[in-house]
């Protein structure tokens, strides 16, 4: 019966498996516009602020590895295409640095910047905005 039972269940996830659908794979929005006889393709991109956290001060060694796996989490979501943009902002002030995230949702940037060590340390807090920007424009 045990045996019965077991290749009956089988059975089951291997046809729920060949009837399953596909996960939707979401994408940035889009609009295209003409602009001085071109034509550009706007995506929303959603840059990132990372700002001073509630949690200073600490260890030196704790926040120079903390600071080392900040940088390997960003360089990361860089190599894989994720963020654009990144980098440490000068001077005084609450923001520490930004992103541009090359993602389909604001949650989905949210929760990528969120899993940051620093952030998850409590050293910075993120701000999310959506930012429109031509498809393949850059810093000049």
């Amino acid at each position: 019966m045990l045996k019965k039972t077991a290749v009956v269940a089988a059975a089951v996830l291997i046809v729920s498996a060949l009837h399953a659908q596909p996960a939707e794979t979401k994408v940035p929005e889009t609009f295209d516009y003409e602009w001085a006889g071109k034509n550009y393709t706007m995506q929303k991109y959603f840059i990132v602020f990372l700002k001073s956290g509630p949690t200073r001060g600490g260890e030196k060694e704790e926040i120079a590895k903390l600071q080392q796996e900040h940088l390997a989490y960003l360089g990361g979501l860089y190599e894989k295409g994720i963020i654009n943009l990144n980098g440490p902002t000068g001077g005084p002030g609450e923001i520490r640095g930004f992103s541009v995230y090359n993602v389909a949702t604001i949650e989905e940037a949210e929760s990528l910047a969120t899993a940051d060590p620093m952030v998850k340390a409590g050293r910075l807090v993120v701000e999310v905005h959506p930012w429109w920007l031509a498809k393949g424009s850059g810093v000049k």
